[in-house]
């Protein structure tokens, strides 16, 4: 196992605040911090080759959001839709359609379209990746149909539908932070075997759009609905209409934005820096250790730099999971209100450097995931896992 991923045997938490309420956070997830035999996990099954941090523990978002509520109950006042979604989202796909209407003459392979592209194009894309995570979560109407609508509106310079199919898959990322098997934004132990080099790890990061895209059809398959159905079709009329008035460079200017949206771009730092562990990140929690008190490595990273300007304040990680249903523009204030329960955990501070960082550090790669085996609960199987997953879970949407 690199040094990076942080065995629960050996990470002590961050000293504790004054807060009785945040101690009581870290003591709960310290008793839950080992395996039923007393002896921490460190690979499934005992496969030398599978070298992800396996652990018993409760994902910990539920339980800083109990904690948070009960310390702070007014934060449940932030929850709810952001009615500025909408206009922010209606801008950047007129910008983009903008954007490839005067590149329609100009060739695809030339400078002027690649930098259009990875400077706009890619920056706007992102944006929209990033409103389609926020309306997938209900935050811009109360109509749920509403939001999927937006959605598929949202997804026209995108190029390729997923609006209709991230929504499920991402959902079930909240409900399962971790698990293996239902939370497709893991790594498999074949793409962490395969690309475990610095050559790797830099494919993988020039590319990893695609194994975003691919990776959850992999993992498992969802049912087609009639919104797939609508994704797909409004998407095909949008690339056909586009193709017939403005010719094929405008639609391949914006399949390159999407692609560059995914690559080596500052903004694309998002996708790594949320989940993986960085050495500097046990590190943090060794300097301000309390020898009474261990708890397993932290799963989400939050990064509360320029960039959340773009995308929707999706840095602000940890707050949102630990909050779903609160809306990127009251994320700052949960993170103002319960500041107790952020200001010690571990962050980034670069998205570029989270890319730089990644590729050539030989002591973080696509093994440094925390995986669980048992809990979560998939999302969009039918009435009955509808059903299900509408059970009233204070400060989630789903």
């Amino acid at each position: 196992m690199p040094s990076s991923v942080v065995t629960s045997s050996s990470v002590p938490v961050q000293r504790l605040s004054a807060s009785n309420r945040v101690q009581d956070v870290k003591e709960e997830l310290a008793s839950s911090s080992e395996a039923p035999d007393g002896k921490s996990v460190k690979s499934e099954e005992g496969d030398i080759h599978d070298r992800f941090f396996w652990t018993y523990t409760e994902e910990p978002h539920m339980t800083r959001r109990k904690a948070i509520i009960k310390a702070h109950p007014e934060v449940l006042k932030l929850c709810g839709p952001e009615p500025l979604t909408l206009p922010l989202v209606v801008a950047v796909v007129t910008l983009q359609i903008a954007c490839a209407y005067l590149l329609r003459d100009t060739p695809f392979l030339s400078w002027k379209t690649f930098l259009t592209a990875y400077v706009i194009g890619a920056t706007a894309n992102q944006n929209l990746f990033l409103a389609i995570h926020e309306i997938s979560h209900n935050l811009c109407f109360k109509s749920p149909m509403g939001n999927r609508l937006l959605a598929i509106y949202a997804n026209l310079p995108i190029g390729i539908p997923y609006s209709a199919s991230f929504r499920p898959y991402h959902l079930t990322h909240h409900k399962s932070l971790g698990v293996d098997g239902l939370d497709t934004d893991l790594p498999t132990a074949l793409e962490a075997w395969f690309f475990d080099s610095l050559a790797g790890k830099a494919f993988f990061c020039t590319f990893q759009i695609f194994f975003y895209a691919l990776r959850p059809m992999m993992v498992y398959k969802l049912p087609l609905t009639s919104i797939h159905a609508l994704n797909i079709a409004v998407q095909l009329v949008f690339d056909y209409l586009l193709i017939r008035f403005a010719g094929v460079r405008a639609l391949g200017y914006l399949i390159l934005s999407s692609f560059l949206a995914g690559s080596l771009h500052p903004c694309a730092g998002h996708f790594i820096a949320e989940h993986y562990v960085f050495a500097q990140h046990s590190r943090s929690l060794q300097a301000g250790a309390s020898d009474k008190l261990s708890a397993p490595p932290p799963e989400t990273f939050s990064y509360y730099g320029l960039l959340n300007f773009f995308t929707y304040n999706v840095g602000l990680h940890n707050e949102h999971h630990d909050f779903p249903a609160i809306p990127w523009t009251r994320l700052w204030k949960l993170k103002e209100i319960a500041s107790e329960f952020y200001d010690d955990l571990p962050c980034h501070y670069s998205w570029t450097g989270v890319i730089w960082q990644f590729i050539l550090d030989k002591e973080v790669g696509m093994w440094c995931r925390v995986k669980r085996k048992e809990g979560g609960r998939k999302v969009g199987f039918g009435d009955a896992e509808t059903t299900q997953h509408r059970q009233p879970i204070v400060g989630v949407t789903g």
